[in-house]
């Protein structure tokens, strides 16, 4: 029996939202392809819209992935409001409490798993510690923690020591302690669940990053660091995402019509002239803030995509967002040069396609490593959690991109001539190009990285012989 054993199997448990689960989507693509069997743990729901969404691969077509939807007790979870100061999703909240049932399910299957391999590894989701805990008791397992956030934000979370050595990597003064910091990011129940589920990474064996050496070497070598005082290793295994898609290619996930008109549209726009403005899956805007962005955009007369929706709920498994209302003739009136997408939109097909100059994000991570490894240059508009460290990570180290709202202003609603400035800078300034040459040159290095010799691609196989070791 034990000569037909597997070597490792590998068992990925993300929180169920939609920014989670699409990182180890991708990063279970990845390890599959080394055939290592991979364990995707998913509530029914969530995972089929993640799935749903998925860009550049389909997972049906990996047959050493396999799907469990597990089920998670019931829950109430209230509709986002759309005008509320603090933008954090405490919609989500009730939905990532339940998940913490999924323990008992998970425990079992890991139990079941664990006879049939040499090695189990697990890797889980930061905030779903508590969930994964009981993989102690088997003998042959072991976890690593996987963050879904940039190194950068980790490491202002470490220690004052490495906050210092993250203001040596910029000029004296240049980062506040407003942009260091962490006010407005979570609310104080969301900090506890965090701190909670933090309390578990002592059990794991090291932890994963879905960023790039060539992104964040001087960051991960300071966690690196802190990471060898504790006997922990630590994994830079990205970009998870897709990077060689063709131009103008077609949508690479599910058949749909909107997603098709959204692309066509582009293949007749030239070169680096459309701006595209998305701000995530969590976040609703005021009637008034959404006036002012159509406004902004009317103004700047730039090509621009907008996907214009409602924030994810935490309890449906259909996108029953409440439409979102333009102020009367917009689209009318933009028709020749704007596309406003009402649909959920497949970000990454969009970024890859040639005419996209440049990109007006909530800088949640997913689109600050997806719009980096296509060579796109970010207008950054934080609006909770990670996404204020990822801003400053973009605009003020790495320089790829500009502030479109300040968080130290995270309460107020941006002017119309705010975004069109924002526009006008990115697309049709001389401060935009230099700034558009270095995010092409990142997106180079990213994409380099994850071929055949690059450091991606050589971290990831040292990552799977270290697994099945």
């Amino acid at each position: 029996m034990v000569a037909h054993k597997n070597k490792v199997v590998v068992v990925m448990v993300p929180l169920p939202l939609q920014g989670h689960i699409n990182q180890l989507l991708h990063l279970s693509r990845l390890i599959s392809t080394h055939n290592v069997p991979v364990h995707f743990i998913g509530t029914a729901i969530h995972a089929s819209r993640a799935k749903l969404r998925l860009q550049g691969w389909n997972p049906n077509t990996i047959s050493t992935i396999f799907f469990h939807d597990l089920p998670i007790p019931p829950f109430s979870s209230p509709p986002p409001n759309p005008n509320s100061t603090n933008k954090f999703p405490s919609h989500l909240q009730p939905l990532c409490e339940a998940a913490t049932h999924l323990r008992s399910p998970i425990t079992s299957l890991l139990r079941k798993l664990s006879p049939t391999t040499h090695r189990l590894v697990i890797i889980h989701d930061s905030l779903m510690g508590s969930v994964v805990q009981d993989f102690v008791s088997l003998p042959n397992a072991e976890s690593y923690t996987f963050h879904s956030v940039s190194a950068f934000s980790i490491a202002l979370y470490t220690s004052e020591e490495v906050r210092e050595q993250i203001r040596n990597l910029v000029e004296p003064n240049e980062l506040t302690e407003d942009e260091l910091g962490f006010e407005g990011c979570f609310t104080s129940e969301f900090k506890k669940f965090i701190a909670a589920q933090h309390g578990y990474a002592k059990l794991s064996s090291g932890r994963i990053y879905n960023t790039c050496r060539v992104v964040e070497q001087p960051i991960l070598d300071m966690l690196e660091t802190e990471a060898r005082k504790r006997n922990k290793l630590l994994w830079a295994l990205g970009p998870f995402n897709p990077v060689n898609f063709q131009s103008g290619s077609k949508f690479s996930g599910k058949d749909s019509g909107p997603v098709e008109r959204c692309l066509n549209w582009l293949d007749k726009q030239p070169s680096n002239s459309v701006i595209f403005i998305s701000f995530g899956t969590t976040t609703s805007f005021s009637e008034k803030q959404i006036s002012e962005i159509a406004t902004g955009l009317e103004k700047s007369e730039q090509k621009f995509v907008w996907v214009v929706r409602d924030a994810d709920r935490g309890d449906s498994s259909k996108d029953n967002t409440i439409p979102v209302e333009l102020p009367e003739g917009f689209e009318n009136g933009v028709k020749d040069r704007g596309l406003v997408v009402r649909e959920w939109a497949p970000q990454l097909d969009i970024l890859a396609h040639p005419s996209i100059g440049g990109f007006v994000s909530h800088c949640g991570w997913n689109s600050c490593i997806e719009s980096m490894s296509m060579g796109v240059p970010i207008a950054a508009w934080p609006m909770h959690s990670d996404q204020p460290n990822n801003a400053v990570l973009v605009t003020k180290i790495l320089k790829v991109g500009i502030v479109v709202k300040d968080w130290c202003q995270r309460e107020e609603v941006v002017a119309a001539e705010v975004v069109e400035k924002a526009v006008k800078r990115l697309i049709g300034s001389k401060e935009g190009e230099e700034i558009r040459k270095r995010a092409v040159e990142i997106g180079h290095r990213i994409r380099k990285s994850v071929r055949d010799g690059g450091v991606t691609q050589m971290e990831l196989e040292s990552f799977i012989a270290h697994i099945s070791r």
